[in-house]
């Protein structure tokens, strides 16, 4: 499944319409969609070539790991804070924070009569 979000008109109109969410290492903006998509906004103030596709790799590993649980019918954008260095668990950690500040995973009741 291609899940990335590619063209920049599809970057603009979450940028300019999305709700935003907060955690100490990502900001989510997310925006209703016909399908589930997800990009990433590493600027150059991040550093080097190098180092921002480090950045990127590390997002959409963390993404990948929630993509079971998540309500389908967004387009999301994550944009990394500026921070010396960067982690897996981290990225993971907040990223599953902010999907659920946001009510963006499936219904937890149902998942939880399941176990």
């Amino acid at each position: 499944m291609e899940y990335r979000l590619k063209r920049s008109e599809d970057f603009d109109r979450v940028f300019k319409k999305g709700t935003r969410v907060f955690s100490g290492s990502i900001t989510l903006v997310y925006f209703p969609a016909d399908s589930l998509k997800a990009g990433f906004a590493v600027g150059k103030k991040h550093g080097g070539s190098v180092k921002r596709n480090r950045v990127k790799r590390l997002l959409r590993e963390s993404f990948r790991s929630y993509l079971p649980r998540l309500k389908g019918g967004f387009f999301f954008v994550f944009v990394p804070k500026v921070k010396e260095e960067y982690s897996l668990k981290t990225f993971r950690t907040d990223m599953g924070y902010l999907f659920k500040k946001a009510g963006l995973f499936e219904d937890e009741k149902s998942r939880n009569s399941s176990h």
